[in-house]
């Protein structure tokens, strides 16, 4: 059977002590009480089975949560792992994939999301109104597109840089 499956299992994981709690103090400046504020976040993982049916199971081995309740690591029974930064907001702000692929994101004070580039050298951009609607969108492929809004904020025209208008109207 060729179909691939995906599914997800709750599944308790106990007695976690990976070496990277070691030294935790040393390398992050947190104290102990604060480790163990974050390692009481780690909760039910779930089994991920991705793959042919019973295939290549990877079981979510390791989480790490600051004290604001964002995920900072995550590692799985595959070795593979994630790291996460957030700002003081709490907007996610860079990750990373163990292959080295990373990905950096700026973002306004409203929270939304401005600039993001990553490790394959793109990028994009995003411009917002003062009500939030995104008004501008551009690529580092040279993809644009503008945006315009109704006062109610629907959409009522868009242009992009494959010379695609669309002009809306609502009643």
């Amino acid at each position: 059977m060729n179909k691939k499956y995906e599914r997800y299992i709750n599944y308790i994981v106990s007695d976690i002590e990976p070496p990277y709690f070691k030294n935790m103090e040393d390398q992050y400046g947190a104290s102990e009480n604060e480790f163990e504020l974050i390692l009481s976040k780690l909760y039910e993982q779930p089994v991920r089975i991705d793959g042919d049916y019973d295939h290549q199971v990877t079981i979510a081995k390791n989480r790490i949560y600051d004290t604001n309740g964002n995920q900072t690591y995550a590692e799985d029974s595959d070795g593979s792992w994630t790291k996460y930064e957030y700002d003081d907001n709490g907007n996610e702000i860079y990750y990373e994939y163990n292959d080295g692929y990373w990905v950096k994101k700026e973002f306004d004070t409203n929270g939304n999301e401005i600039y993001s580039e990553n490790s394959n050298d793109a990028w994009i951009k995003k411009e917002y109104d003062t009500n939030g609607n995104k008004i501008y969108y551009e690529t580092s492929n040279g993809y644009w597109a503008k945006y315009e809004y109704d006062t109610n904020g629907n959409e009522i025209y868009r242009e992009n840089s494959d010379g695609v208008i669309r002009d809306r109207r609502y009643e």
